[in-house]
């Protein structure tokens, strides 16, 4: 069986294959609230035979959105529709992951079919939080930069956001640390430039993640995992680096962090980003292979033999696919046919695989 459609298991969670429904923006929401749209865009990823499948970046506090559209976790109230969400992922087979995040100074943008772009507080956008008071662009407003305090309540919004998860009825939550998002503004010196212990050297700068991790571990159960996508490398010279990636997953693995998600880039608009098929890919092996902790590779990976190569070769242990996904709801089993491996289709679509 091709190494790609053989089950893994992290702590008490198996899932059924190696294939991951990686986290994508939908702008779909209202004040954060799942709906029909994200029941049947999650739901049938599940049905398409994915052995994960992860919401997109879900806000902690409502100012962490990317969008007013996107989808969130910081009321109790969001936990009800996310709910029966997990229960549909779940009685067609696959984990159901959510990915807590936190947009920092890439937040109050316009939706993507509207743009992009800042959207003013005059016109119903809001202020952005980062470690420094420093724009995404030159000319955009400069974020307000958090204090300790701070700091703080938004580690503990993490550990609430996880709680809700947990309510939801999620098997896996993943923590935002990547493309330029609040966690990876800590984490790159291009724009962390703090003097307090949350900036300066590599140590002060990785403070603001290892407490994130460490907050959610802690109401997150053991018998589930907990993963971290991050950046691994800011493609800038003297930015973050693939030897900061591989220390910084020697430290999240004794908190609790049970797999880094490696993707890269996003923290600053000017990187010249060296992209081809499974690009981000030769990150995840070198993180798995001198971090010893498991990874997950994702970035143009298409194709069925390619995507079994990469776990075949021990360069990650799941791939992730995005608009792959877009493009096929039902990749799995179309990859199951090509590799020559029983599909795990619903039974009610068998007439159209047997």
């Amino acid at each position: 069986m091709p190494d790609v459609f053989t089950p893994l298991t992290i702590r008490g969670v198996t899932f059924r294959n190696r294939i991951a429904v990686s986290p994508m923006c939908e702008y779909s929401s209202h004040d954060g609230f799942a709906n029909d749209w994200h029941l049947v865009h999650l739901g049938s990823r599940a049905v398409g035979g994915a052995g994960l499948v992860i919401t997109e970046a879900t806000a902690v506090e409502p100012c962490g959105r990317i969008s007013s559209a996107d989808l969130g976790i910081y009321r109790d109230e969001h936990v009800e529709m996310l709910g029966r969400i997990v229960r549909f992922v779940r009685e067609h087979g696959a984990v159901p992951g959510i990915q807590l995040a936190h947009a920092g100074r890439k937040a109050s943008t316009r939706v993507p079919w509207e743009g992009g772009g800042v959207i003013p507080e005059s016109e119903g956008g809001w202020p952005t939080v980062a470690p420094s008071a420093i724009p995404f662009r030159p000319g955009e407003p400069a974020p307000v930069e958090l204090t300790g305090s701070e700091i703080r309540r938004i580690v503990e919004a993490f550990a609430a956001a996880a709680r809700r998860a947990l309510a939801a009825g999620f098997q896996l939550v993943e923590i935002h640390a990547a493309h330029g998002y609040l966690i990876d503004e800590f984490l790159s010196p291009l724009s962390n430039h703090r003097t307090d212990e949350y900036g300066g050297g590599f140590d002060g700068r990785i403070r603001f993640a290892l407490e994130v991790a460490r907050a959610v571990r802690a109401v997150w159960p053991d018998s589930l995992p907990l993963c971290m996508r991050i950046s691994a490398i800011d493609w800038v010279e003297d930015g973050w680096q693939i030897e900061d990636s591989v220390e910084l997953a020697r430290r999240l693995r004794p908190l609790g962090v049970d797999l880094i998600d490696c993707s890269s880039g996003g923290v600053v608009p000017h990187a010249k980003v060296q992209a081809g098929p499974a690009y981000q890919t030769p990150f995840a092996e070198r993180i798995r292979r001198e971090s010893g902790i498991l990874t997950g590779a994702v970035g143009m990976i298409t194709e069925p033999h390619q995507a079994d190569a990469i776990v075949r070769a021990a360069q990650a242990d799941i791939v992730l696919m995005a608009r792959e996904f877009l493009r096929d709801p039902y990749w799995p089993l179309h990859a199951a046919k090509a590799l020559g491996v029983p599909a795990q289709f619903p039974k009610q679509y068998a007439r159209a695989f047997i």
